[in-house]
């Protein structure tokens, strides 16, 4: 069974940075895309980064240069480094599994505070 847990969220002040980690077991992690997708109160989840196999990378357009994903295969981790943060990138951060969202991590909560 293929599980995501992700850690590293938090409060953090408008301008600082934090980088989330979402660690994949029960599968063959470096055959496949993975992502990170956002969702803030009353709002639609929506797409953060995505890295591929071969590791190019893909952004929503608000985030301007100042996230940036990455994957470790022999850790089986994916990596969002997130910095200039605002308080519009307040949302509970979701990792997530294949280029069709097979699975995803629990949310973890990022607060971002003017």
């Amino acid at each position: 069974q293929v599980q995501l847990v992700e850690s590293g969220g938090g409060l953090v002040q408008a301008g600082g940075s934090l980088k989330l980690s979402c660690a994949i077991s029960g599968t063959a992690f470096s055959a496949y895309v993975m992502g990170w997708y956002r969702q803030a109160p009353g709002k639609e989840r929506e797409l953060v980064a995505v890295i591929e196999v071969g590791d190019s990378t893909t952004y929503g357009d608000f985030v301007k240069g100042r996230f940036m994903i990455s994957r470790d295969n022999a850790k089986n981790t994916v990596y969002l480094q997130m910095n200039s943060l605002l308080p519009e990138d307040t949302a509970i951060y979701f990792c997530a599994f294949g280029s069709s969202v097979t699975y995803w991590g629990q949310g973890i909560q990022v607060t971002v505070s003017s």
